[in-house]
């Protein structure tokens, strides 16, 4: 059975693109406390945590002993009147020079934050985004680089039935998030079991699915329950979290496994508190089960 290699995201340690998210940790302190809890490598994080200059980014990663996955990058892909190969281009210049080898899309709405009123996909969207989907799959594969869409709340590709035209529409390979899944309406234990030759990285979060019951509803926002609990570190929730790895093993799977369980802090936690506790928790689980499968 392949070895399980798991890597780390910002958004762990509560840094995200969503304005007003939080508290937003410093580079060194998250990079250091990832080091020490011996993940190898990271995803980079949104635009502007590391330096954006592709050789300022591969330092800042070497400083610490950290590799690149690569990152999350929300864009417009909808729009007729946009086209998102200019800035996906750039992304990948930074890829490039850090090592970086998967590309995470998530379809933005084009508006700030992830509880705004989505716009309606008419024919001529999906169209759109299939293009769009397939073109910059090609631009990152001329760089090696995967190029994966991450169905996630709030953004275009949420629902069961959008994740459903994405499949039909593209062959492009699909970020499994284990929580923005189940908030969609796709259950994450399924479309690992049913699409596994279309899974091409993976986040892992566990979930509480009453708390992710109330955001499917529209009783809270998104915001509100990652606040409210949404979130529990791998094998603290109701994910079947062993079923999903063995799966995806069995099936050859040899990506990351990243720890990406978003959060939000209102203050800087003491040393060695704070989020470090739940990524500790995370990887000792997911380290537990790999021993159990070797």
């Amino acid at each position: 059975m392949s070895q399980i290699r798991i890597a780390g995201a910002p958004i762990s340690w509560g840094v995200c693109e969503v304005p007003g998210w939080g508290h937003q940790m410093k580079v060194d302190r998250v990079l250091t406390e990832m080091a020490d809890l011996g993940l190898e490598a990271m995803e980079f994080g949104p635009l502007g945590f590391l330096p954006e200059d592709p050789q300022g980014r591969k330092d800042a990663l070497a400083r610490h002993g950290m590799k690149a996955v690569g990152g999350f990058v929300p864009v417009v892909l909808h729009d007729p009147g946009h086209d998102p190969l200019p800035e996906i281009e750039r992304e990948l210049e930074a890829y490039e020079a850090a090592g970086g080898k998967v590309l995470v899309l998530a379809a933005e709405t084009g508006q700030a934050g992830y509880d705004a009123v989505k716009p309606e996909m008419s024919e001529k969207n999906w169209v759109t985004m299939a293009q769009n989907l397939d073109a910059i799959a090609q631009t990152a594969a001329k760089r090696g680089v995967t190029a994966v869409i991450h169905p996630h709340a709030g953004t275009m590709v949420e629902t069961w039935a959008e994740v459903e035209q994405v499949l039909e529409r593209t062959t492009m390979a699909f970020c499994l998030d284990t929580g923005h899944m189940w908030i969609g309406g796709t259950d994450p234990v399924d479309f690992v079991e049913r699409f596994t030759d279309r899974v091409g990285h993976v986040h892992f979060k566990d979930v509480h699915l009453d708390v992710a019951q109330r955001v499917r509803d529209g009783e809270i926002s998104y915001y509100d329950a990652v606040t409210q609990g949404l979130y529990a570190p791998l094998g603290g929730g109701d994910v079947d979290v062993e079923r999903i790895v063995n799966t995806l093993l069995a099936h050859g799977y040899d990506g990351w496994f990243v720890l990406e369980q978003d959060l939000v802090m209102s203050e800087e936690p003491a040393s060695g508190e704070g989020p470090m506790n739940d990524a500790r928790a995370s990887v000792n689980f997911l380290r537990a089960l790999a021993a159990k499968e070797a």
